[in-house]
Formats: structure tokens, C-alpha cells, sequence
């Protein structure tokens, strides 16, 4: 009796829906993603896979557990915020409860130049769980690099939209997006608001996409860009027939200036969070039980075996054990950088 054959009963719904059939299953059980992303978007998406029976599933992801994020993000409890859990080990935490045959490996870390391509090494396909640009461009030149199909996300408001990239065949980010949107320029959760709705439709039409690409049904996949709109109940698919184009600086031109580290940034504000992140690349690992005594005599410390939180004044400072910290209450980077001077070290 084969692992297909234990399984049978798990997934016996979804070996009937024709198309899919028992080969599908088959190579869903032996494939391998990446979800890169596990708030809003990849909470869905990672829910909806291990469920499907992906074979492995590895989640990134840098943040932790707020309660502000419970509104959206459909793996996590009060517990995994009272607990003060990075979101890819509440994950795992779930996960495994929800679909034990899954493997799930989950990496508490920021995606950046030096470490995708790794990341990307041994899966089928990488899936969008982000919220900003400039990861998503990174995401688009490992992806066209290696060749490894990928799917891109987006949602602010009752608005979201998605794409599915297949290097070499379809266009790639940069075919219709040669530039990130400016600072400034485009709506935030802040300024715009999101709904828990159009999460969970964007996500599942990704997580959707990504079904086909591991089952082994390219023909079925998506050649459009798609952009939802519930509040106003619209939907619009933009076909992409001549948008890829051999000028493409990505994917005609294999130029990866994300991925060599010659753009982007090691900082981040953090959307809805008022919140920046600060990344010290090649940093040696931080002892958090030294860090814990030295930020308990500025501030009201806890720490768990992933990271130390300290309350000093007006901000919240979180620090992970690559050095990687988390200012809450500023969206000021050089304010950030600061305090994170002040009370972590330079």
C-alpha cells in the first residue's frame, strides 16, 4: 500500500473532482512549496495547501504575532499572540495539528538577496504571501533566475490581484511593472484599511494557481492578471498575450540587480503596524538571555526561544536572534535606527 493509497480517505473529495483524479493527488503528494510570507495572504494560502496534501511546505517569514493581525490572518489565535510567537512557528504549530502527513519547515527569517536562491533551491513553486514591492521584485528575479513558477498577490482595501508567472513562457513582474511604485505613491493598511474578504478570495485563487503547477496541469493555469474589487463587485482579467517582450531587463535580459543586493533595502515600515523593521546583514547571532538582562534595566522585558521584547517609553522593541529587530511606535527609519542604537547596539 502506497502513501496514495494510506491517504485515500483524506483526500478522497478532492481526487474526484476530474481534472485533478488520482495522478494529480499523486504528484501533489511528492511536490514541494514555498510561501514566502505568512500573515494575511500566506496564512490562507499555507492553510489551503497542507490541506490539499502538499507534500512539503516551507514557510518564511519575519514578523511575530499581534493582535491586530487575528482580523485577517486565519491560522493564529489569542493564545499564539499572548504567547508572543513568530507567526511561521504558530504556524507550523497549526499546521501539523491540521495535517500531520505534511511535512512543515518553518523559518523564522528576512527574505533577502543572500538567501533566496537557497530558499528556492529544492521546491516546485514559490507563492506570494508579501506586502511590499520591493520583496516581490526579489521574489520575480530568483524566480526567473532558477526557473521556478511563482505566484504574485496583492490586496489594500476590498481590493486585490494576482498573477500567475511561469519563467519563459508567460511574462514576469518586470514585463509589466519595470518599477517598484515610488514611496508614497500607492495606499497602505494604514491609509486604506483591508478587508478579511478579499484576503481570502486573493489567496485562494493563488493557493488555486498553485495547485495546478504542483499537480502537473500547466494548461490550466491562469494566463491573466486578474484585479477584484468586492466592494464594488467587479472583477477584471487583463490578458497578457503580447506583454512579454525580449526588452524586459528580467526575463529578456536576465539582469537580477534585486537579487545581486544592488537594490532594495535592509529596512522596512511595517503596513498597519506603525512599526519599522531593521536588518544587520552578516551579523553574529545575538544571546538573547544576555540581551534580555541588559534591555530588563531600561525597560519591562519577556523573552521566549525565538526573540526578547522590551517595552522602553513610547516604543516596543523586539529583537530575533539574527539581529533583525522591530521598533513598534515609529515609522521614522532614522528614529528606529536610534533607538535600536540606544538600547541593542550598534
Amino acid at each position: 500500500m502506497d502513501h496514495l493509497d494510506i491517504q485515500k480517505s483524506r483526500y478522497a473529495r478532492q481526487m474526484r473532482f476530474a481534472p485533478l483524479g488520482v495522478e494529480g493527488q499523486r504528484k501533489l503528494l511528492a511536490s514541494r512549496a514555498l510561501v514566502v510570507g505568512c500573515g494575511a495572504l500566506g496564512s490562507v494560502i499555507a492553510n489551503t495547501l497542507v490541506r490539499a496534501g502538499v507534500g512539503k511546505l516551507r514557510i518564511v517569514d519575519r514578523d511575530f504575532l499581534e493582535l491586530n493581525n487575528l482580523q485577517r490572518q486565519v491560522l493564529y489565535d489569542e493564545d499564539d499572540v499572548s504567547a508572543g510567537l513568530p507567526k511561521a512557528i504558530a504556524a507550523k504549530n497549526r499546521l501539523e495539528r491540521i495535517n500531520s502527513g505534511v511535512k512543515i519547515e518553518p523559518i523564522v527569517a528576512d527574505v533577502d538577496h543572500t538567501n533566496l536562491e537557497r530558499l528556492l533551491q529544492d521546491v516546485d513553486c514559490l507563492v506570494d504571501g508579501t506586502d511590499n514591492f520591493e520583496t516581490r521584485f526579489l521574489l520575480n528575479d530568483a524566480a526567473v533566475k532558477l526557473g521556478r513558477p511563482w505566484v504574485y498577490g496583492g490586496c489594500i482595501g476590498a481590493e486585490g490581484q494576482t498573477l500567475t508567472i511561469l519563467p519563459g513562457q508567460t511574462p514576469c513582474l518586470r514585463c509589466l511593472m519595470p518599477e517598484p511604485p515610488p514611496p508614497g505613491t500607492t495606499p497602505t493598511c494604514d491609509s486604506a484599511g483591508i478587508l478579511g474578504t478579499i484576503i481570502g478570495v486573493v489567496a485562494s485563487i493563488e493557493a488555486n494557481e498553485a495547485l495546478k503547477i504542483l499537480s502537473g496541469h500547466a494548461e490550466a493555469i491562469s494566463r491573466t492578471w486578474t484585479v477584484l474589487d468586492l466592494w464594488d463587485n467587479t472583477i477584471r482579467q487583463i490578458k497578457l498575450d503580447s506583454a512579454r517582450t525580449p526588452d524586459c531587463p528580467c526575463c529578456g535580459r536576465s539582469e537580477f540587480p534585486w537579487l545581486a543586493g544592488e537594490r532594495g533595502s535592509h529596512t522596512a515600515v511595517l503596513c498597519g503596524r506603525n512599526a519599522v523593521q531593521l536588518s544587520v546583514p552578516g551579523r553574529a547571532a545575538l544571546p538573547l538571555d544576555q540581551l534580555e538582562a541588559k534591555l530588563a534595566t531600561v525597560g519591562q522585558v519577556s523573552r521566549n526561544k525565538y526573540l526578547v521584547r522590551a517595552a522602553i517609553g513610547p516604543y516596543n522593541v523586539t529583537v530575533f536572534p539574527d539581529g533583525r529587530a522591530v521598533i513598534g511606535g515609529t515609522e521614522d527609519i532614522a528614529e528606529a535606527r536610534s533607538v535600536y542604537a540606544k538600547y541593542v547596539g550598534n
